[in-house]
């Protein structure tokens, strides 16, 4: 008789983004009449870029023709979107990084789900809180995470890092020494942005304490305050410590025809081993690659008409950002975020809890957003709202909402 995969049964409900969709479904069933907003979660709404849509018909030409055709792509991703993303990624802001140590994927999410598999099963992780799900959930599946307490929405062998007000949401070094350590700048869900001197100092402990840092940087394109680290590769010693993760999906709009990246250093050992090794031998194993086609349109995001492109694209999105956090600002909520990242983070008024200002927003605003307590038991009383949808929608949400 077979059996299953017990570990999928301790994941408590369902997955944040399905119950969120299952629950506006429903409302939107029983009011046919009402516009919904959604504001929750991260996809973008603005079309791909005209650079990357000339790069995606000219490589559909490609594989119409036998001389041009491509089959299978290579393991590590094709060398010119690879060399490409040294180039202007790494090289250009002046860190060691080469062509080879990245391995071109489907996506972050992907990535991020998936990088705990090279890892033994009794490696520890520390995640901050609030945090994206996929961190957890992925090493629950996997088995590393022990029981799941109910009453305090944690699970015992999983270190919590606090991301609160009082520390400016930024993570502060855990009490008990972790083996794997999850850190996404610009945050998500938060908002929130480290110093280069911050981040350097995560780099620090990583190495003096043999524990790997996971650094996703899917929303690095946000970025706009100074002295801020673009990649974790500018600090010091991360090279022997750094896994980083990085997305086209909100820096270029590919949601829906996902492209992404992973870096693994050569200089990552454990025991003579090389992690680029293991995650070169998963990669090849279990991924047969991103399209031809998408590759090329992702070579397309660094050319200059591309780059012009979307940085006018990330500028629509964080006008949008800063309508949210000044118009809620004004309403006398207490909001964070929206600065580096499309993210805006607001405590929920009247000591509401996250799931019941959601439910009022959606009744009353006909506007969805993110519960703060999906993310984890610090995000309890906040509440996420994204600036990807469009100008006109964002206006009229917010507008909706001051009105409450």
């Amino acid at each position: 008789m077979f059996k299953i995969n017990d570990n999928y049964l301790k994941l408590p409900g369902s997955y944040l983004f399905s119950t969120i969709a299952k629950k506006v479904n429903e409302f939107t069933n029983a009011n046919p009449d009402k516009k919904i907003i959604r504001l929750g979660i991260g996809d973008v709404t603005q079309p791909l870029a005209p650079a990357i849509i000339e790069s995606l018909h000219k490589a559909v030409d490609e594989m119409g023709k036998a001389e041009t055709f491509h089959g299978y792509a290579p393991d590590l991703g094709y060398e010119f979107l690879r060399t490409t993303i040294q180039k202007n990624d790494y090289e250009a802001r002046g860190c060691d990084i080469q062509a080879d140590e990245i391995f071109v994927s489907d996506g972050a999410k992907s990535d991020s789900a998936n990088i705990q598999e090279i890892f033994s099963i009794d490696n520890k992780i520390a995640v901050c809180d609030p945090v994206y799900p996929v961190y957890v959930d992925s090493n629950v599946m996997a088995g590393r995470t022990g029981s799941y307490d109910p009453a305090t929405e944690r699970w015992s062998d999983v270190i919590y890092m606090p991301c609160t007000a009082d520390n400016h949401f930024a993570p502060e070094f855990p009490t008990e020494n972790p083996d794997l350590i999850y850190l996404c700048f610009p945050n998500n869900p938060t908002g929130s942005m480290v110093t280069k001197e911050q981040l350097q100092a995560w780099v620090d402990y990583a190495n003096k304490i043999g524990a790997i840092i996971i650094y996703d940087a899917a929303y690095e394109a946000y970025i706009s305050e100074e002295n801020v680290p673009h990649t974790i590769y500018e600090c010091e010693g991360a090279r022997t410590c750094a896994i980083e993760l990085k997305s086209f999906s909100k820096n270029a709009g590919f949601t829906g025809t996902r492209l992404g990246y992973a870096v693994v250093p050569k200089d990552i050992k454990s025991n003579g081993v090389t992690l680029h090794s293991l995650w070169a031998r998963r990669h090849g194993t279990k991924y047969n690659g991103a399209p031809y086609i998408i590759q090329r349109a992702g070579e397309a995001v660094y050319s200059e008409a591309g780059k012009a492109q979307l940085k006018q694209q990330v500028a629509y999105y964080m006008n949008n950002a800063k309508v949210i956090l000044e118009g809620l600002k004004k309403a006398g909520y207490e909001v964070y975020g929206g600065v580096n990242a499309p993210y805006i983070w607001l405590k929920t008024p009247n000591q509401m809890t996250s799931w019941e200002f959601f439910d009022y927003l959606l009744e009353n605003a006909n506007v969805v957003g993110t519960p703060g307590s999906g993310f984890g038991p610090s995000g309890e009383g906040y509440f996420r709202l994204t600036a990807f949808g469009n100008y006109e929608n964002t206006v009229e949400a917010v507008e909706r909402i001051i009105k409450l």
